[in-house]
């Protein structure tokens, strides 16, 4: 008699309606949930997600050039041109071009955008309080690492980026 035949497919299906209330489910709804609130509260100082990171990565990384802050955020250059020419026309990033080479820009943020680092440091301080809310200090460590190798076994260690906090 032959063996049956099992694929990806085969799999998925079968553990389709277990996962709906399952591990899949929960990551996304969780990742969702923390996009939706950081959103509404980024809003609140005229931020959009991830515009935050890229703020926090020059306060702490001082002047980038425009790849290698993409590359320190884990993002496509593109995106970060499109995040970058928001941020430059709200006042809070400027662009000007490398002295020694002009063909690559180097992005600071202006004094404007850094009379936002209390607000943005606000906000992650009110996003952290509410997911960690009910969790013990212990517990909060043990998502953490278990999250990290979620991410790594997801992603390879460094390729989704770095967390910015």
């Amino acid at each position: 008699m032959a063996e049956p035949v099992i694929d990806d497919t085969t799999i998925w299906s079968e553990s389709r309606d277990e996962d709906l209330d399952g591990l899949s489910c929960r990551m996304a709804k969780a990742a969702l949930g923390h996009r939706v609130l950081l959103a509404g509260l980024l809003a609140e100082i005229d931020l959009y997600p991830g515009q935050d990171r890229v703020l926090i990565a020059l306060w702490d990384h001082g002047p980038q050039s425009q790849n290698k802050l993409a590359g320190l955020l884990g993002i496509d250059v593109s995106t970060m041109t499109r995040s970058l020419q928001r941020l430059e026309r709200s006042g809070f990033v400027s662009r000007v071009p490398c002295p020694s080479n002009r063909r690559i820009s180097i992005v600071s943020t202006t004094p404007r955008g850094d009379a936002l680092r209390p607000e943005v440091q606000r906000v992650m301080a009110e996003v952290h309080r509410r997911m960690v809310q009910g969790l013990t200090p212990e517990q909060v460590a043990t998502l953490c690492s278990l999250l990290d190798v979620v991410r790594d076994n997801l992603c390879g260690e460094d390729a989704c980026g770095t967390c910015v906090e």
